[in-house]
């Protein structure tokens, strides 16, 4: 096709994209944007929404990287910001609706927003797309279809609690109340100890926003915490040493939420003994990415007795094998669930609750910088600094 340059020669917005990609990656920063732009405003015409939509978010965050101005960054970001808008309207229009696309239309709306410091559009939409999940739970409800009724309501919760509208969240976490007994009763006729403990698990955390930390979130853990055990010993049985450390960790931590400070100890301690075989037999097989998770738990087995050089140890050899957004999440939570339990922080326990939703949803950077900054609330620093060390972080 001989020499292009950024405004003759290419019509398709697929071209101009590869094109813009491939500028900006030389250096030639100008071209690629006034091409990003082209490509955007064809995918439009196209009606090709989700692809103009991408393009313009991506290039109001790297104008706003390039000039650090946000009001240079405005326009491409609030273009990017309606159509994700328009697309959410015509999503839950249809029959059926996927949720794991209509999260990241949600959350890239927001985003925007956010870095726009707009707090009245921020509250505005966060309310709207409340509205709709509720909506999406109580129609799954209405169908029986209590998985995806209680994802979708999980979601409402979050962005009610998001814009502090108590009684909406208080409403939420009642139903969720219900609607996870429910699950639970379900998995122990079923004797699925494991999903029954989960579920017990998460029945707690909505207990914690009704009564707070008191005698029914502790009862509720500790619930969950036997279930687990229980579950650990079936696995045991069985010869599956990677499901029983995966469940005693768990029962670990549920252990150390329910204030049943010693039976925690205990476990962790048998755990960490039994998860040092499991890695190295993973290792042996040549399995990078069950030893890494394996690495990970008992990171996480070692921070819940006390151990945290032990465990930074642990995740470094994690970050060695392999490195990703999950495993950050996981070691700050684990963290913040120790301080929880041993200080029964409620605003920190409220927020380890945010961040292992973030976690389920996948929404690591989220997760991320909420643990990030509520260690520095809590006035975990020096834990801060030890991992941002393992992870080769070194602060000036």
């Amino acid at each position: 096709m001989g020499n292009l340059s950024p405004d003759i020669g290419l019509e398709g917005p697929e071209e101009l994209e590869e094109l813009a990609f491939r500028k900006i990656n030389e250096g030639k920063v100008k071209d690629g944007l006034k091409l990003v732009l082209r490509a955007a405003r064809g995918y439009e015409r196209e009606g090709k929404i989700r692809d103009a939509a991408r393009l313009y978010k991506y290039l109001g965050y790297l104008l706003l990287e390039k000039t650090n101005d946000v009001d240079k960054a405005r326009p491409p970001l609030l273009k990017a910001a309606y159509l994700y808008i328009d697309l959410i309207e015509e999503h839950v229009s249809r029959p059926e609706v996927d949720i794991d696309v209509l999260d990241e239309y949600c959350s890239n709306v927001l985003e925007v927003f956010v870095t726009l410091n707009d707090k009245g559009n921020l509250m505005k939409y966060t309310k709207e797309f409340a509205g709709i999940y509720e909506d999406l739970g109580d129609s799954y409800r209405e169908n029986e279809d209590i998985p995806m009724a209680i994802r979708a309501y999980e979601s409402a919760y979050r962005y009610y609690r998001a814009i502090n509208d108590i009684e909406s969240y208080r409403r939420l976490a009642e139903t969720l109340i219900s609607l996870y007994g429910r699950v639970a009763e379900t998995k122990l006729e079923n004797n699925d100890l494991l999903g029954a403990a989960e579920a017990f698990y998460r029945l707690a955390s909505f207990i914690h926003t009704i009564f707070g930390y008191d005698v029914h979130f502790i009862e509720m853990m500790d619930t969950a915490a036997k279930n687990f055990e229980k579950a650990s010993k079936i696995f045991y049985s069985q010869g599956d040493l990677d499901g029983t450390t995966s469940a005693l960790v768990k029962a670990q931590y549920a252990y150390l939420l329910s204030k049943n400070f010693g039976r925690a100890k205990l476990i962790g301690l048998n755990t960490t003994r039994m998860l040092y075989q499991v890695v190295s037999s993973y290792r042996a097989r040549g399995d990078d990415e069950k030893t890494a998770e394996k690495l990970m738990e008992l990171a996480e087995a070692l921070i819940g007795i006390g151990k945290l050089e032990d465990a930074m140890k642990a995740y470094k050899s994690v970050l060695d094998i392999k490195s990703g957004l999950r495993f950050r999440v996981r070691v700050r939570g684990a963290v913040l669930k120790y301080y929880a339990a041993t200080k029964e922080s409620e605003k920190v326990l409220e927020d380890v609750e945010a961040i292992e939703y973030y976690l389920s949803r996948k929404a690591y950077p989220r997760g991320l910088e909420l643990a990030e900054n509520t260690m520095l609330r809590a006035g975990l620093e020096e834990a801060l600094e030890k991992i941002h060390e393992a992870e080769g972080i070194y602060q000036p």
